[in-house]
Formats: C-alpha cells, sequence, structure tokens
C-alpha cells in the first residue's frame, strides 16, 4: 500500500499564511489532527479530506495524492 502525501501546508501559507488552527476550525477537527494529517502520519476521512479541499478551493486530487500500488 502507497502513501498519501497532501499540499495541506503550501496550500495554508499561500492562503494568507492559515495556521494549522485556523483550518481546524473550518473543518471540525482538532490542531493536533490537522497536524497529523499534514506530516503524513493520519489519514483524513473522506469527510475531512473533501472538506480540506472545499476551504482551498481545490480538487481533492490537487489536494492529495496516493503514492505506489494503483
Amino acid at each position: 500500500m502507497g502513501a498519501i502525501t497532501n499540499e495541506i501546508r503550501r496550500l495554508r501559507f499561500e492562503h494568507g499564511e492559515m495556521t494549522q488552527q485556523e483550518l481546524a476550525e473550518k473543518i471540525g477537527v482538532t490542531r493536533q489532527t490537522v497536524n497529523a494529517i499534514e506530516l503524513g502520519k493520519y489519514s483524513p476521512s473522506l469527510e475531512a479530506a473533501f472538506r480540506i479541499s472545499a476551504v482551498f478551493g481545490k480538487p481533492l486530487e490537487s489536494v492529495f495524492h496516493h503514492s505506489g500500488d494503483s
């Protein structure tokens, strides 16, 4: 199984240097959860992934990437 990587950190900075806390509040999770998702230590639920994408106005596949077996 491949790893899921993401562009959340870059997108936060492109959106007015949004903090992890600000993103967490927008999507209804804790800051610690956002941190773990960003670091690739935790995969978000599908619902949370779509919420993150919506915050940045980006399609899911431009925020999250899956490498490895397809």
